[in-house]
């Protein structure tokens, strides 16, 4: 299939890129003050501030996904007490809803490319550290799933769907821990769902996503490897 394809080779682009570098490569303190780092959020646990028509705002069902979230990094160190970096990032990112009648549940992710831009401040010379910034996610791909406990499940994906935003900003503020572990709590401030999104329905035009509102919370944990040239 034509996404399997793509996720392939955008991974092994994100994997390859920094690995290039390691033949020419040593971590410990930057010889020079640009260099490539892995920007894995490896394992991100998320909810939602989700509302639905005039119902009480209140949070998802927790959602856990791991391994697929990449990325690599361009790092630019003032000093060894301060820098900047931003870079290319893969993700899959999303939330559960829960019916209670019928007992249903419907997963929606997208899948997305972003571009952060964080703060470094601590001992960025070795590797313990605070993170603070943002940064903006362009989703290419939607999926939905849904399913009756018990009954069978239904699912599609689209292409650069108009159910979700073009453009998904978000926040964050983290830590890195030496060596390599790094930690992030990222909030999306914008509506995850596009209100004005239309649909046919035995003919007749609906907007399905009219009345929600879902901020997405995220936690993530991954690891960030340097790749710092030589003198």
């Amino acid at each position: 299939m034509i996404w399997k394809s793509t996720y392939k080779i955008t991974l092994l682009f994100l994997l390859a890129l920094p690995l290039t570098m390691s033949a020419q490569s040593k971590m410990g303190r930057p010889s020079k003050k640009y260099y490539l780092s892995t920007g894995m959020e490896g394992y991100i646990l998320s909810t939602t501030l989700t509302q639905r028509q005039n119902d009480a705002i209140g949070l998802s069902t927790p959602r856990f996904t791991g391994f697929v979230n990449i990325g690599v990094n361009i790092n630019y160190d003032f000093s060894p007490r301060m820098g900047l970096y931003t870079g290319l990032s893969l993700k899959n990112i999303g939330f559960i809803e829960k019916f209670n009648n019928p007992d249903s549940t419907v997963k929606r992710r997208v899948y997305t490319l972003g571009v952060p831009l964080g703060l470094k401040l601590g001992d960025v010379k070795y590797g313990s550290y605070l993170l603070l910034g943002g940064g903006v996610d362009f989703p290419f791909n939607y999926r939905e799933k849904g399913f009756v406990r018990r009954g069978d499940k239904t699912k599609f994906n689209e292409w650069f769907s108009d159910r979700t935003p073009k453009v998904m900003p978000y926040i964050f503020v983290g830590m890195h821990l030496r060596p390599l572990f790094s930690l992030k709590l990222q909030y999306y401030p914008l509506n995850f769902m596009n209100n004005s999104y239309t649909t046919s329905v035995q003919g007749h035009a609906s907007q399905p996503y009219e009345m929600y509102d879902v901020k997405l919370i995220m936690l993530t944990a991954g690891i960030d490897i340097p790749f710092r040239p030589k003198s």
